[in-house]
């Protein structure tokens, strides 16, 4: 399936491309940032989908909407915008989904699941991609943590902290999503924590005999569960 990314902002091109490219059937054939280039894009790839910023320079996303509308054979189209009040006009434009900032992994997927039927396609195979960092939302703007700068990862609510050599930042990803695609990385030392296994420094229980990691980089100790520590010790032993 031949994807094109439409967006005026690079790191939400940016969060869409690492997010595209975990999937297998999946070939970005270019990003451009504003309407009229989206449009020499079509004319020039062919894209089965366009993944479609509203709000941008000279031309929205909804103008292009009705431009491609008019080809004989209009690739599908996605909205993905910071809006929701865009809806409905989206879908007045043939939309096959309006996607709401910052994307989320899971809802992304929906989108793709909805194009592969459209297309008469299979299901993909999930391909073994793993991304060298993790986008996380400030305001209106967005910040890229490299993975080798994370110490550890805690959930929050609806939010997963990712602790780095940089501070802490928010991140909107399961924990459980995390820990499958850097599970080489990163290990389970409670139901809400993942650590950097090259962090580790020390396990040592307190007078009470519960059991805490010290991590490299890292001020305070953390816990563990009993049920993460005989994988936690077997982690340690491996290194020694």
């Amino acid at each position: 399936m031949k994807v094109l990314i439409v967006d005026d902002e690079p790191l939400a091109r940016a969060r869409l491309r690492t997010l595209l490219q975990r999937e297998a059937d999946v070939e970005i054939v270019a990003e451009v940032g504003d309407g009229h280039s989206a449009l020499l894009a079509c004319d020039t790839h062919h894209p089965d989908l366009v993944m479609l910023d509203i709000h941008m320079p000279d031309m929205t996303g909804l103008e292009v909407a009705r431009q491609l509308q008019q080809l004989a054979a209009p690739p599908l189209l996605a909205f993905c915008t910071a809006y929701d009040e865009h809806a409905l006009a989206a879908f007045d434009n043939a939309a096959l989904d309006y996607l709401v900032k910052p994307l989320r992994a899971e809802r992304l997927a929906e989108t793709l699941r909805r194009a592969r039927q459209r297309l008469g396609v299979s299901q993909a195979v999930p391909v073994a991609h793993v991304r060298t960092q993790l986008c996380a939302r400030l305001g209106g703007h967005m910040r890229l943590i490299p993975v080798v700068d994370i110490h550890y990862l805690q959930a929050e609510e609806k939010y997963v902290v990712v602790h780095h050599t940089g501070g802490e930042d928010l991140i909107e990803e399961s924990l459980k999503s995390l820990e499958e695609e850097f599970g080489e990385r990163f290990l389970r030392i409670h139901r809400n924590c993942l650590i950097a296994r090259d962090a580790l420094k020390e396990l040592w229980r307190d007078s009470d005999g519960k059991a805490h990691v010290w991590l490299h980089g890292v001020e305070k100790p953390l816990d563990v569960s009993r049920r993460c520590l005989p994988e936690l010790r077997e982690a340690m032993r491996d290194w020694v």
